[in-house]
């Protein structure tokens, strides 16, 4: 019978969040209204322009925000395996990476590489848990080139502060990926997590401790 734990390591994470991260969770569709109520110069012309405009002529605009468990937002272990895999793919292309020795990433994350937790809260500067009305919100335009031209909607997201936290167990089967894991998590510092990551949102400075395996 094979030992699995006999070789297997365990890594605790901590990701400080350096900038606001964004919640990708879709939420109501209640934007668009209060944008063009904003535009609008008293009540009749905004229900007007709310009738007379179709679906195809503005892009319905959305809010997007965190899972909840007795009002404590969180979000699930695959995000950080989804940020694994987009990290170790950059990684890989610096020849001198340990990423780069190792081709199947995306097998070694699913199969190799494991969330100990799989509900990952939120903690503030204090260590107690981030609640629901702590959250901030983010509102940015979205630009898009469509068949019927250039075309604008209102984004807005829910998002957990700057300098909350989160913290969680990996355990890895194959000692040699550990330093590949280790790589991945430095790229955080320049993009990590949530919505609109490309702009910085969700960047975080990540801490790795090795423990014991249980």
């Amino acid at each position: 019978m094979i030992n699995w734990a006999k070789n297997n390591k365990v890594l605790h994470i901590k990701m400080t969040l350096l900038e606001d991260m964004l919640g990708g969770r879709p939420g109501r569709d209640d934007i668009l209204e209060n944008y063009v109520a904003s535009k609008a110069p008293n009540a009749k012309t905004m229900k007007e322009e709310l009738e007379d405009r179709s679906m195809e002529e503005i892009i319905q605009d959305r809010i997007t925000g965190f899972e909840r468990l007795n009002g404590y937002p969180y979000i699930y272990d695959y995000h950080i395996k989804g940020f694994l895999k987009e990290a170790w793919k950059v990684c890989k292309g610096i020849s001198e990476s340990a990423c780069s020795k190792k081709k199947a990433y995306k097998s070694f994350i699913d199969n190799q590489i494991f969330i100990k937790e799989r509900r990952l809260f939120f903690y503030d500067s204090n260590g107690m848990k981030v609640k629901e009305d702590q959250l901030k919100t983010c509102q940015r335009p979205l630009r898009a080139e469509t068949m019927q031209g250039p075309r604008v909607s209102i984004a807005k997201s829910e998002a957990i502060p700057a300098g909350s936290y989160l913290s969680f167990d990996i355990e890895v089967m194959d000692p040699s990926l550990v330093e590949c894991v280790k790589e991945c998590f430095s790229y955080s510092e320049y993009k990590a997590l949530g919505q609109w990551r490309s702009s910085g949102k969700g960047r975080c400075l990540t801490e790795i401790t090795e423990v014991k395996a249980s």
